[in-house]
């Protein structure tokens, strides 16, 4: 032990933390958490040495400071063990690959991961400036050099070194945040970890099928899906790879992609399940439906995009609110699109954290159809290398698949065979034909939409964009049996509309839905007559999975509009409804019940958009990680979370205010609407920050409509 004592953080309820004692969990950690894909000596170098700087006696006298309670600036630490890694292997031993390994995780493990092109530099100065330093760090090192494994890694280039570094900066920052967590909160530290096994959940599902399967009626629909389970389930024995799973709308897509996943991870000795689906919407439902098969305890349900704080502060409450943010430790993950591949793009640690615990997983993608065009190269690209070099499977889930190993632009897909888990799937298109598809010729305005509304029982409307759907509401704002879906509701609001909403398309009475996007994948709601404004091929098509979903009438009714006075979201998705409607000029409306269809749409809408539009492949080469997570996003604009005042909302933020921890901000979640970055400055009076990029809104909130004060129109992808 060195003979002068150091501490890593402040007191905790057992006292100091000492630092070698953290050092060394540090890196006994992310040893663990890196072996699954090889780099488990090279992560506990980087664990050992995170904190080296720590020693620095500046470091500690700002330690004693703030723990009296008094004012202190930050003392920075992650450069110091940075600039030993530069130091020690590139300017004696000239390696310029390993001395990025350590230097970078090492350098951005609080304020993130630095663009490897330009760090040198820093470190050089550094090193010039600090001299000191690498003797403190050095005999420190010297003293417990007996620890350290051989240094060793795998040679790679290009975006697999990218992502490699990412990945162990991931076991680094997670080993990181549970020893500090254990170390201030053993309490909440506890509570992580202790899931069911897989192999639990496994004898568990097939318990829950056998009980629904000797319930169901045995109709068409219910024939299909069980033809749909059968064939994932023996899909599951094929060995780890990328698969297909084409399911028309109202398929048992949710559970019979479950059954596949878990058997699969099972029999392969994979870790966990990760579901990722792109609207905030249906993870309600599709957490709802998996925790009343498996159990409360076997879901975690992660849509959240908190910020902590991004700094090298030890103070308890920086530490606290850094620390309760999800790692995936759980075997079975509900997630969005955004929140996965955004996590695999960032440079923050808190979104990073959690990444390792992708490695040898099951990852579903359901509406794979829904990622944006403009960069799905960089997308695709990191799909086939967890494949290829973390052991991970990938679903690729949706009725309207996208083809993506016929397009020429992605030759990552092309040169991977891709296996169909559900072969005869045309000729279940064909059996599930419960929607007469019609085109309204000419343009309609509100009031004449309205009018239609009005004229029927139950029928649902939707609309490209939020504003579209609040103009029609207010057209139809006297009609008590008038319904609003939309991403300006929190997602506990949604829930208790859709299920009013469901409560009366079974008891046969009046409802009239205006929504947006987020009812078009994998909500389960049974119309008998659905009205949707021109959209994206694959949109439309998913609207029309929430007519006659049950196929208890001979036909539902699918019309599809061209609004006069709506518009569309910028961007690809106006694309896609410029290529739909070329479809629709070029095809009579029946032929959206063929699947042939979809590889001709995206085939022409790929071919108009650049799929690395924002170059993020060569920034992803050149080690830049503060750009690539810039330019990487499924949204375009950077939005933030509001929490409302619906229900008991302000309740929970005031608990997680309180005390920051994982379990608060969970229960925190089902309340938070997000709006783009820009309208903040414009809504000052009615947003009050409040921490890490999350605000109080005191705007009020509509019982119909939201949160809708001057608020325009974020994509539905949110996460």
């Amino acid at each position: 032990m060195s003979p002068i004592p150091c501490y890593a953080h402040s007191p905790g309820p057992r006292g100091w933390h000492d630092l070698y004692s953290h050092l060394t969990e540090v890196a006994r950690m992310a040893c663990q958490f890196a072996a699954p894909f090889g780099a488990g000596e090279l992560a506990y170098w980087i664990g050992f040495c995170h904190d080296l700087g720590k020693i620095n006696p500046a470091f500690q006298q700002y330690l004693e400071t703030v723990n009296c309670g008094q004012p202190h600036p930050v003392v920075p630490h992650a450069i110091w063990g940075g600039a030993l890694a530069y130091w020690l292997l590139w300017k004696h031993k000239q390696d310029a690959y390993m001395w990025k390994l350590l230097a970078l995780p090492i350098y951005g493990h609080h304020a993130g991961l630095p663009n490897g092109g330009t760090i040198s530099s820093v470190l050089e100065h550094f090193v010039q400036e600090t001299p000191v330093a690498l003797d403190q760090m050095m005999a420190y090192l010297q003293e417990h050099k007996a620890l350290l494994p051989r240094l060793r890694a795998p040679a790679l280039t290009g975006t697999r070194l990218e992502l490699f570094i990412r990945m162990v900066y991931s076991a680094l920052v997670d080993a990181d945040y549970l020893d500090t967590e254990g170390h201030f909160n053993p309490a909440e530290a506890s509570k992580r970890g202790g899931w069911p096994r897989l192999e639990e959940l496994l004898e568990q599902f097939k318990r829950n099928q056998q009980e629904f399967m000797a319930r169901v009626p045995d109709t068409l629909v219910n024939r299909v899906r069980r033809e749909v389970y059968e064939a994932c389930w023996h899909a599951a024995e094929r060995p780890p790879g990328i698969f297909r799973l084409t399911v028309p709308t109202g398929g048992g897509k949710t559970r019979s992609g479950l059954a596949f996943a878990l058997r699969h991870a099972v029999i392969h000795g994979l870790r966990r399940v990760v579901v990722a689906i792109p609207y905030t919407s249906i993870i309600d439902q599709t957490a709802t439906e998996y925790r009343k098969i498996l159990g409360n305890a076997a879901v975690v349900e992660h849509h959240s995009q908190l910020q902590p704080p991004e700094d090298e502060s030890q103070s308890e409450l920086a530490l606290r609110q850094r620390l309760a943010t999800e790692n995936w430790d759980a075997p079975l993950i509900v997630t969005t699109t955004v929140q996965l591949f955004e996590s695999l793009f960032s440079a923050r640690p808190h979104q990073a954290r959690k990444l390792h615990n992708l490695a040898r997983s099951v990852i579903l993608l359901d509406e794979v159809q829904s990622l944006p065009p403009e960069i799905l190269a960089p997308t695709v690209d990191v799909l086939r290398s967890l494949v290829e070099n973390y052991g991970v499977t990938v679903v690729l889930c949706t009725a309207t698949q996208p083809a993506l190993d016929r397009v020429p632009a992605l030759s990552d897909f092309q040169e991977v065979g891709i296996s169909e888990i559900v072969t005869d799937y045309p000729r279940h298109f064909t059996l599930l034909r419960r929607v007469q598809y019609e085109r309204r010729a000419e343009p309609m305005t509100w009031a004449e939409l309205a009018r239609e509304v009005a004229n029927r029982s139950q029928i649902m409307v939707v609309l490209n964009r939020r504003r579209d759907a609040l103009a029609l509401l207010e057209v139809l704002k006297e009609d008590p049996d008038v319904f609003h879906l939309s991403t300006l509701l929190c997602g506990a609001h949604r829930r208790e509309v859709l299920n009013e909403v469901k409560q009366r398309l079974k008891d046969g009475k009046r409802v009239r839905l205006i929504s947006t996007q987020v009812v078009e994948a994998g909500v389960d709601l049974d119309f008998p007559e659905v009205w949707r404004a021109v959209g994206p091929l694959d949109r439309i098509v998913q609207a029309a999975g929430r007519c006659n979903r049950e196929g208890a009438r001979h036909f539902g009714r699918l019309v599809i509009f061209e609004p006069a006075e709506g518009g569309s979201p910028s961007g690809p998705y106006k694309v896609g409804i410029e290529k739909a409607r070329q479809i629709l000029e070029h095809y009579p409306p029946d032929a959206l019940h063929s699947p042939d269809i979809f590889r001709e749409y995206f085939a022409e809408l790929y071919s108009t958009v650049n799929l690395d539009a924002k170059n993020i492949q060569q920034l992803r080469e050149d080690l830049n990680y503060p750009e690539v997570a810039s330019r990487y996003r499924l949204i375009a604009e950077d939005t933030v979370p509001v929490v409302v005042d619906y229900k008991d909302g302000f309740r929970r933020l005031d608990d997680w205010l309180r005390r920051p921890t994982l379990e608060a901000w969970r229960a925190l979640q089902p309340y938070v609407v997000s709006i783009y970055r820009r309208e903040v400055h414009q809504n000052t009076e009615w947003l009050e920050p409040v921490f890490g990029g999350l605000y109080r809104w005191s705007g009020g909130y509509d019982p119909k409509r939201g949160l809708v004060q001057s608020f325009h129109d974020p994509s539905d992808l949110i996460a």
